[in-house]
């Protein structure tokens, strides 16, 4: 990726510095992602799997300034101006139906942080919280992906990141609001099952993206295959196959392997919201 040198958002908040009550969540591991994914009642509010904000917050303190190592430096910048181009493209589109954009807080942190919708660990990935409009990241996670998904390259970040400002867009647009409540009078099956509608249209956003970065030259040769690979990295059956050995298809939360890099492939190609409308297909 072209990424060096470009303009990064401001809109970033750091709790590195910060201690977190209750003991750090330390690197993400597979099982993590998968309690997430399998435990949480829809895939983007933490609520349900890890307490209400008022049980089992995390009290944040600030204490000494933390050192931060290269690799890190360099994913915070990465991330930042990943955000800054999402910026610039959901600005635009926004901008285009008589709209502003209210853009998201990227809160990077390390182990456990509160958020509004519960207490966030870094053992269970990057996540959006749509209570507080934030999207949550241990930059770690980079590695999990490299080192545990098979996942790799600055291109696989970008796609995660897209994809939970997809669910910010979600949010803004009143889309997760209206799954949140269809989901309350549904069976469990059938609240999974919207929820996988919900997280591949966020894949169809984050391809809708891709799209416009490309042509603002911030993709170079190969970029899009890692891209691919990611989306497919986090599929529902990939990830519980890895962990477990076998898969719970009535338990996915995020959709198959298949189905996530159809999804962001759709949106990547056409670059038209319009066709992000998950919901519309059986």
């Amino acid at each position: 990726m072209r990424w060096q040198g470009r303009e990064k958002s401001t809109h970033f908040e750091d709790r590195r510095g910060s201690s977190s009550g209750g003991g750090g969540g330390g690197r993400p591991t597979i099982i993590g992602i998968i309690v997430l994914l399998v435990g949480a009642y829809y895939g983007v509010d933490l609520s349900g799997l890890v307490g209400s904000p008022q049980m089992g917050a995390v009290q944040q303190t600030q204490s000494a300034p933390r050192q931060v190592s290269v690799q890190e430096k360099q994913l915070e910048d990465l991330s930042l101006v990943v955000l800054r181009e999402t910026e610039k493209v959901w600005g635009a589109y926004f901008q285009k139906h008589n709209q502003k954009y209210p853009a998201p807080t990227l809160t990077v942190y390390n182990g456990r942080t509160a958020t509004a919708c519960g207490t966030g660990d870094a053992n269970a990935g990057p996540f959006y919280c749509p209570a507080d409009q934030k999207v949550y990241i241990d930059l770690s996670f980079y590695n999990t992906m490299k080192n545990q998904l098979g996942a790799e390259g600055d291109a696989a970040f970008a796609y995660v990141l897209a994809h939970e400002v997809g669910h910010h867009v979600q949010t803004i647009t009143g889309t997760i609001q209206k799954v949140n409540q269809m989901q309350q009078r549904v069976s469990k099956k059938e609240a999974n099952a919207l929820s996988v509608k919900l997280e591949l249209q966020a894949d169809c956003y984050a391809g809708v993206w891709g799209h416009y970065a490309e042509k603002d030259g911030l993709f170079e040769q190969g970029d899009i295959e890692e891209a691919y690979n990611a989306a497919e990295a986090v599929g529902d059956d990939t990830l519980q196959h890895r962990a477990q050995g076998y898969t719970v298809p009535h338990t996915y939360t995020h959709g198959t392997s298949a189905q996530r890099k159809s999804w962001f492939e759709r949106g990547f190609k056409t670059g038209d919201v319009a066709q992000c409308n998950t919901f519309a297909v059986k």
